[in-house]
């Protein structure tokens, strides 16, 4: 059996690390992390009673950080937030700008792929069950930020934040969390093979 065909999955490593390390290559990654954030969010399901629709934005957001890690994760998502600032129309259904009430939930995914990415970088994303905390950690971070914006831009009380930009989302989320948990651990075991 050739072993130059293997390629270890050592800590300190995330699934991005195993292209050719180049600067383009973090370029066309982080653009790629934006883009694919921007698509995601276009898969927008309006959740009645609530200014916050379900969508594929924060799973996207996790799936770049884990893939890329904390520093590419972040600026992917830095770059999905300033262009969506900047007009660009790839908010959840098209918006833009950061007056939305869901603006927060941005935000949160920003600081969510810098900490899964770093996570990832520890090996958070070898196993099931240790993708699956890093995935829901990253959700808690995600509405850490995103359920106060909420709040705030809507003049909503916390209850009634927590009612609208949280509850209604956790049964998604945690399909989210258990649809990573096959995706990541099984992409770094074909790539052990």
């Amino acid at each position: 059996m050739s072993t130059a065909a293997a390629v270890p999955a050592r800590t300190g490593e995330v699934l991005a690390d195993l292209l050719p390390a180049s600067r383009l290559r973090d370029a066309a990654l982080v653009l790629g992390g934006a883009a694919l954030t921007g698509l995601a969010a276009q898969i927008a399901v309006p959740v009645p009673g609530s200014p916050v629709p379900v969508t594929g934005q924060t799973f996207a957001a996790l799936l770049v950080g884990t893939s890329l890690g904390a520093r590419r994760g972040f600026l992917s998502l830095a770059l999905y937030a300033l262009a969506g600032v900047a007009g660009v129309p790839w908010f959840a259904g098209g918006g833009s700008g950061a007056a939305a009430p869901s603006f927060g939930y941005v935000l949160g995914m920003l600081l969510a792929a810098t900490v899964v990415g770093a996570l990832a970088r520890r090996g958070a994303d070898r196993s099931v069950w240790r993708t699956a905390a890093t995935m829901l950690l990253g959700e808690a971070i995600v509405y850490a930020v995103g359920v106060p914006y909420l709040a705030l831009a809507t003049g909503m009380s916390a209850s009634a934040a927590i009612a609208a930009g949280l509850t209604p989302f956790l049964i998604g989320d945690a399909l989210k969390a258990a649809l990573a948990m096959g995706l990541l651990p099984t992409a770094w075991k074909l790539l052990d093979r």
